[in-house]
């Protein structure tokens, strides 16, 4: 298979983002309610097999970035295997980049393993620097931990450390230029994001968000910033911070949308390949992997613990693995044939997915 992904928009797909698990050992305000939401069936998730069959035929066709996500990625107890099993595919363009997006707590344990497996880098989640309110955003009192984990990253050399913080409303939107210094003085790369329309109560108001304009604007009153050319298909933009070569980005999906660079694909956690975070549809490729067969089996604990997923589960084929591979190849280009030219967040028409941020995988 030397295909590229490509869909009616001319736009190739080279990055692949794989929820490894909707399992999270933080409750954030801005993805799911206190008592959290209601958790994918064990036996609906993809085994390690099944990820890694999926992952396969996607590099076959031009993927060379996978992002694993969740959910918290790092739950899941055979992270270093995935890691490493993703990193030695090998496809037209050699093997793929794997990183990761993670709120750290586990990293100070795996970190060095990550590495050592071949893992590039991470993105990690902190929206605050502030215990109390990072209690407060988080529902889980784990600041110094989270900070632990961002130190143990650095110190495994998974570079470069990216920051990324929702940016909220009378929340943290006093804290920008002070997340900014923070990453700055320790080499970390700062990245704010739009708050969008994911949150599992639908409470998400745009009238309420912290727009990209806003947060230049304040960075501005503290910063030099000077905007970096040659985004391509990267969702954040990027400006140095007082000549770098340290430099802070925005990811503005609503105020700012990069739909028409867009070359992201997304797997969830139970099989189902998405054109866009705000889809409506989804392809199925679980029942492709397993045909008529019963699922595999599915060991697992309870929420904010490690996860274990059938890791030595078959794949069950239909018939044979050539007929799934074909099938699998064209599960991308159906999924990829329905992919809009942009999420239409301000068309009146405009649906928030079903399902939140954590079901779906960053």
């Amino acid at each position: 298979m030397t295909e590229q992904l490509v869909d009616r928009f001319g736009r190739v797909h080279r990055d692949l983002r794989i929820s490894l698990t909707d399992r999270c050992s933080l409750r954030c305000t801005y993805c799911m309610p206190a008592e959290g939401v209601p958790w994918l069936a064990r036996s609906t998730m993809l085994s390690t097999e099944e990820i890694v069959h999926v992952a396969r035929v996607g590099v076959s066709l031009g993927i060379t970035e996978i992002r694993l996500t969740g959910g918290e990625p790092l739950l899941r107890v055979d992270i270093v295997d995935v890691v490493r099993r993703l990193t030695a595919l090998t496809g037209p363009a050699g093997s793929p980049e794997v990183s990761l997006t993670t709120n750290a707590l586990r990293l100070p344990g795996l970190a060095s393993d990550l590495k050592d497996a071949g893992l590039s880098r991470v993105n990690i989640s902190l929206d605050t620097l502030d215990r109390a309110k990072f209690l407060s955003l988080t529902r889980r009192d784990k600041l110094v931990e989270t900070l632990a984990g961002i130190a143990a990253a650095d110190a495994a050399g998974l570079h470069p450390v990216k920051i990324n913080a929702v940016a909220m409303r009378g929340v943290n939107d006093d804290e920008v230029v002070e997340l900014t210094r923070f990453a700055v003085e320790r080499g970390y790369q700062m990245r704010f994001i739009e708050q969008m329309p994911l949150d599992a109560g639908h409470t998400w108001d745009r009238a309420e968000m912290v727009t990209q304009a806003e947060i230049l604007a304040r960075l501005r009153a503290e910063f030099t910033l000077e905007e970096v050319p040659g985004r391509g298909a990267a969702p954040a933009e990027l400006w140095t911070v007082d000549g770098g070569p340290a430099t802070v980005g925005v990811i503005a999906s609503v105020t700012a949308p990069f739909c028409g660079a867009c070359d992201r694909l997304r797997l969830t956690a139970d099989g189902q390949l998405r054109a866009c975070l705000f889809s409506q549809t989804e392809t199925n490729v679980r029942d492709l992997l397993r045909g008529s067969e019963e699922p595999p089996a599915q060991i697992g604990v309870g929420p904010g613990q490690a996860v274990r997923i059938g890791t030595d589960a078959p794949v069950r084929p239909a018939a044979t693995p050539a007929d799934v591979d074909t099938a699998l190849a064209d599960a991308y280009r159906r999924c990829l044939a329905g992919k809009k030219a942009g999420h239409d967040i301000d068309d009146p028409s405009f649906l928030q997915p079903d399902r939140p941020m954590s079901a779906i995988g960053g």
